[in-house]
């Protein structure tokens, strides 16, 4: 699950074992590395091809992934492209949904918005 870069020499040894003999999990392992370049280089105008790549591979387990994906490709692709998040807002939310559910049977409505407004 982590960069190969940032393996201990062990670590990689063990992972080339796991994926010696295994040609289709060394392929969801590529696959799955070049996914994770093009998040975090923004590069959403790569995913068609790979979403190709996967399909030409014939990898059943990846597959219901494309599909999914491919229900509306022009937002799955605009997403990686740009510098923006909603990183911010929904962890906003979920501090909010805490709150909610610390105070559930307990607490009403201004007691809730008080918490929300007031706790750093």
């Amino acid at each position: 699950m982590t960069d190969p870069a940032h393996l201990t020499a062990d670590d990689a040894v063990d992972l080339q074992e796991i994926q010696a003999g295994r040609p289709a999990l060394d392929a969801v392992t590529h696959h799955v590395r070049d996914f994770a370049a093009m998040m975090q280089d923004l590069r959403g105008d790569r995913l068609p091809a790979w979403m190709e790549r996967i399909l030409a591979d014939g990898l059943p387990a990846l597959h219901s992934l494309i599909s999914g994906l491919s229900r509306d490709v022009d937002a799955v692709t605009a997403g990686p492209s740009t510098p923006w998040s909603s990183g911010q807002v929904e962890g906003q939310v979920t501090r909010a949904k805490l709150l909610k559910r610390q105070g559930f049977g307990r607490a009403n409505l201004d007691f809730l918005r008080k918490r929300i407004l007031l706790t750093p």
